[in-house]
């Protein structure tokens, strides 16, 4: 009966074991794989921008930056030491964080506006009012057009007419002047990018008449083909749009005479000329 008990207990230990066996390996079998650590990314130093930039800036080393960029990722140019970029000029806007590449800088020794002017170009600076520089809004990298208000040798009246078109602007800074009386006077210098034959256009354009510069869409790059307006053009289509009591009140004329209708207060005048 003794021997009998004992066995009883043995069978018992040795399936609470195998029991405890399996479970132990199915807990091992079942827990997640560890994950192996990341090998760390090699990285390289990179020079970038420590704040907005801006074209025809000369760099110092507070506009600068190094900072770790993944080496398998670099940017082609890059620069890795301040010292590399610092005194060259930038010919396009940089962003906070930007690399600075080789591509946006001028060569080394150029200076202020000369890296923007791209060969057979010239830089051609006209001064001109606030009206005339739209009001402010003549800013680096825009483009306008240049109209040229005259009154052309052998006539009598006054025109207008486009005669650029699609021009960059380099630059736009105010000036104040003081005039006789004292009073500040704003003006303005605006830097055009041009051809030698357009420099010599508007050089004479700016000496002979006066100049008004019309803002346009960068995008639209259309030349368009004007004819020009004149003082009877001007008038007669004003007048031929404001209704019949100004049309019926005009006196008959010959048809090679023109009329140009002016009002003073109250006060009506008719010019009549060949």
């Amino acid at each position: 009966m003794k021997k009998k008990r004992t066995m009883v207990v043995l069978l018992l230990a040795i399936l609470s074991g195998s029991v405890a066996a399996f479970s132990a390996v199915r807990y091992l079998q079942d827990r997640p794989t560890p994950l192996m650590a990341s090998t760390p990314t090699e990285t390289r130093p990179v020079v970038v921008a420590a704040r907005e930039v801006p074209l025809g800036t000369t760099l110092t080393e507070e506009d600068l930056q190094v900072i770790q960029w993944p080496a398998s990722a670099l940017p082609l140019g890059i620069a890795t030491s301040t010292s590399e970029v610092v005194g060259r000029s930038v010919i396009d806007d940089l962003q906070l964080n930007e690399p600075v590449l080789a591509g946006k800088l001028a060569d080394t020794g150029l200076f202020g506006l000369i890296p923007l002017i791209p060969e057979g170009m010239r830089a051609l600076s006209v001064q001109v009012d606030e009206v005339i520089g739209v009001a402010g809004f003549v800013t680096p990298r825009t483009r306008v057009d240049v109209i040229l208000i005259m009154q052309p040798p052998g006539q009598r009246e006054t025109v207008s007419k486009v005669i650029l078109q699609n021009i960059s602007a380099l630059a736009a800074n105010q000036q104040i002047t003081e005039t006789e009386n004292g009073q500040p006077l704003i003006s303005t210098v605006v830097t055009v990018l041009v051809t030698p034959e357009e420099a010599e256009k508007l050089s004479l354009a700016a000496t002979q008449g006066r100049i008004q510069m019309a803002l346009r869409n960068s995008l639209d790059l259309e030349p368009v083909e004007t004819r020009g307006e004149t003082e009877s053009r001007l008038f007669s289509s004003v007048f031929r749009g404001g209704g019949g009591a100004r049309s019926q009140g005009r006196t008959s004329s010959a048809p090679n005479e023109s009329i140009i209708e002016m009002y003073q207060g109250a006060v009506r005048t008719l010019v009549t000329y060949n």
